[in-house]
This record gives C-alpha cells, sequence and structure tokens, in this order.
C-alpha cells in the first residue's frame, strides 16, 4: 500500500475554496481545479517506498504485471488504465466531446502522419484512447449534457427572441433530428465575426434578463454561463443541451459523442487514461468544427443520473459499459469491508479517518488523502466507522 502525493491542477474555472477544504489546507485564493490521483504522464501521483518519491507512472513502468497484475496488462496494457480526479469548478469547463477508440486511434495516426506534434495547441488527438468518463457529485453539480429534442432546443431558442436565431429554430423544427442537431450545432458555432458575436451577446442578455426573472427556470444554468461567455458562440451551442443538478452522491456516464460541460460544483471524476478532448465552446482553445460534427453523436435524449447500486460489505458501485474504470464508494460502518487484491485500485478518503490492513502492514487515511493498492493478489481490510472511500480500480470479470 503506497499512499500518494498528488498533484493540484491550478486551471482558472477552478474553485479556491473546495479543494484546499477538502485536503485540509488553507486557501490561498488562487483558483484550484483538479486533484490528479494516478499515473497519467501529465501529472502523475508520487509514491515512497523508502527512497524517496517517486512518480507512480515510472514505478508501474518498472515492473507492470507486480503493479497491475497480469489480467490487467494482458487487458490493458503496461500502464494504468484509468485517472481518478477530484474536480472542483467555480465557472464553466469547456463545452466537449470524447471520441471513440476507432475515431481516437484514425485520429491519433492521421496527425502523427501529418507531424504535427503532440503538444501543437491545433492537436485534436493526443493519444490513441478513448475517454469514457463518470462524475460523482460531492455536493451539488450542476452540468450541461446531452441534446434536447430538437423542439425542446427550438421552443427554448425561440423565447429569447432574438433575430439571429431565426435560421436554426427553423431547422430544428423542419430537418429530421440528427440533421437538425447537427446543422444547428454547426450553425451555433459559425456565429463569429461581427455580427455573429452581435448575435451571441444578444443570447447572453436574453439568458441572463430571462433567468433574473425565474431563477429556477429553464435558463438558470444557461444565464451562469453567459455571464461568463458573453461572446462566445459555445453559449448558442449550449442552449441544444439538457441542464443537469446532481445531488451529492448522484453521477453521469459520458461515453464517446455526447456533448457536456461541467457548469460548477465539486465532484470525483474517472476516466480512461487520455487526453483527447474536442471542443465546442466556452473556451479560449482550439475548436476544429469539421472534426467535431464527426465525433458528436447527433441523438437526443435526457441524460441518466446514477445511483449506486448496493453491493457486500456496504460496498455502492457506480455501473458503466467499460472496462478501464470501476467507481465505488464505501460507507463504512461498524462492519469492515474487504477488498480483493487481484487488481490495481486507488482509495481516496473524502469523510472522517480509514484504516486499511493488508499483509501485515497498516495505512491511515484522512480527509482527502489516497493511496495505490497494487495487484499483489493480496485483500485489503477497509475499516473506519463513520468514514466515506471512494474506490477506483478496473474490471477483469465482466461476462
Amino acid at each position: 500500500m503506497d499512499r500518494l502525493d498528488n498533484t493540484v491542477r491550478d486551471y482558472a474555472w477552478g474553485s479556491a475554496t473546495a479543494l484546499p477544504g477538502l485536503l485540509g489546507r488553507p486557501a490561498t485564493g488562487a483558483p484550484q481545479a483538479e486533484l490528479w490521483m494516478g499515473a497519467h504522464p501529465g501529472a502523475p501521483s508520487r509514491v515512497d517506498r523508502g527512497a524517496g518519491p517517486v512518480a507512480l507512472d515510472a514505478v508501474i513502468a518498472a515492473d507492470p504485471v507486480a503493479e497491475l497484475g497480469a489480467g490487467s496488462v494482458e487487458r490493458f496494457g503496461p500502464t494504468l488504465p484509468f485517472l481518478l480526479k477530484v474536480l472542483a469548478a467555480a465557472v464553466p469547463l469547456s463545452l466537449q466531446v470524447h471520441p471513440t477508440l476507432a475515431q481516437a486511434r484514425a485520429g491519433f495516426a492521421a496527425e502523427e502522419a501529418r507531424g504535427v506534434p503532440v503538444d501543437a495547441p491545433q492537436r485534436n488527438y493526443r493519444d490513441a484512447n478513448h475517454k469514457p468518463e463518470l462524475i460523482c457529485a460531492l455536493g451539488d453539480l450542476e452540468g450541461l449534457c446531452g441534446f434536447r429534442a430538437p423542439a425542446d432546443a427550438a421552443d427554448l431558442m425561440a423565447s429569447l427572441d432574438v433575430p439571429g436565431l431565426e435560421p436554426l429554430v427553423e431547422l430544428l423544427r423542419t430537418k429530421p433530428e440528427p440533421e437538425a442537431l447537427a446543422g444547428a450545432l454547426a450553425g451555433a458555432l459559425a456565429l463569429t465575426g461581427p455580427a455573429g458575436r452581435a448575435t451571441v451577446e444578444a443570447v447572453a442578455r436574453a439568458v441572463t434578463a430571462g433567468a433574473a426573472s425565474d431563477p429556477t427556470g429553464a435558463l438558470a444554468g444557461y444565464a451562469f454561463a453567459a455571464a461568463e461567455y458573453p461572446g462566445d458562440p459555445g453559449l448558442v451551442a449550449a442552449l441544444l443541451l439538457n441542464h443537469v443538478r446532481l445531488a451529492d452522491g448522484e453521477a453521469l456516464y459520458l461515453g464517446a459523442g455526447l456533448p457536456h460541460a461541467y457548469l460548477r460544483g465539486t465532484g470525483i471524476e474517472i476516466m480512461a487514461n487520455s487526453d483527447n478532448v474536442l471542443r465546442c465552446g466556452f473556451t479560449p482553445k482550439h475548436v476544429d468544427v469539421p472534426e467535431l460534427l464527426k465525433v458528436v453523436g447527433f441523438r437526443s435524449g435526457l441524460p441518466e443520473v446514477l445511483r449506486p447500486a448496493a453491493g457486500p460489505d456496504g460496498e455502492r458501485l457506480y455501473p458503466v459499459p467499460v472496462d478501464e474504470f470501476r467507481l465505488s464508494r464505501h460507507e463504512l460502518a461498524d462492519r469492515p469491508a474487504v477488498l480483493p487484491g487481484s487488481a490495481p485500485q486507488i482509495l481516496l478518503c473524502t469523510a472522517g479517518t480509514a484504516r486499511l490492513t493488508s499483509g501485515g502492514k497498516e495505512l491511515t487515511l484522512h480527509r482527502g488523502e489516497s493511496a495505490f493498492l497494487p495487484a499483489t493478489g493480496t485483500d485489503t481490510l477497509l475499516d473506519g466507522p463513520g468514514a466515506t472511500v471512494f474506490r477506483a480500480t478496473v474490471t477483469l470479470d465482466r461476462p
């Protein structure tokens, strides 16, 4: 068992208080957006096995089978297949979508063949992997997820009474769903230049006014985005999406092709170990509209809010259709939980104090602390009445 020393990423959209509060550190006044736990080369966790701190990705690379287990290496290769984060948003993140595995492999190969540097700002595919993800709310969390039905999106846009939106409203009301959504998204992102910006700014004013008169109505989430990005065409694109509010412990699974953005709040986020993001708006970063339109899945529907299914030993599992990650939550009472040691896992304590016991060794985790458990084959006993522990691992036995 290794206690993890993790990196906090200070992106501008981060909260100044949420992560310091979780970690028991004084706030600096600067935004702190993400706490990374894992072996992603961009910010690997560090472990100390007696010779000083070492990056977890280097530890795994030195002996993948010993750290990850033969089953994980055979299924996913010699790297930890998931990245666990605590995400703390004070302002909206970029509106984005992730590719399928096939799209990621093809896109990565094409950009490699063209000689586009992996760290180039215009690069779309930074690796050959897909990036499904799950977000679980710690407290309240708001986001945008998936397309509204075209007729509903048309009604919402029409309610703003902005003349520049009339072509999009007409398209949404007259075309079949895939064509309507694709055309409306492309049309929204084409609102650039002086005329387009004037339309977007008029939308921002209308959304803000509508939310002011009805703070809990349909425009409330979009008004929050409008305050931060009043001239960004992504604001119009956002009107095509469902506004979602998650309560503490509720989650969303975000598969390939699903447009989404987190607006505000704190959550536990787990994803396949990838950095492939195609952006639609709310960002100064590269937006490649033609490539984006190839990746987005143009189908409407309300997002499914996941509530964990009860399992043995107090475990509550968030079911997902991928094997690279598995997230569950342990609400520890009087009875300890037994964690099998057949796969790599990361444990994060979010409340109380948890104690891990395995192979005659013991490790205590306080709120905000985390640990890496290699796949030694030895079970770990997890206890600590009143503690809450999130467990991230992989699925090796799906039928």
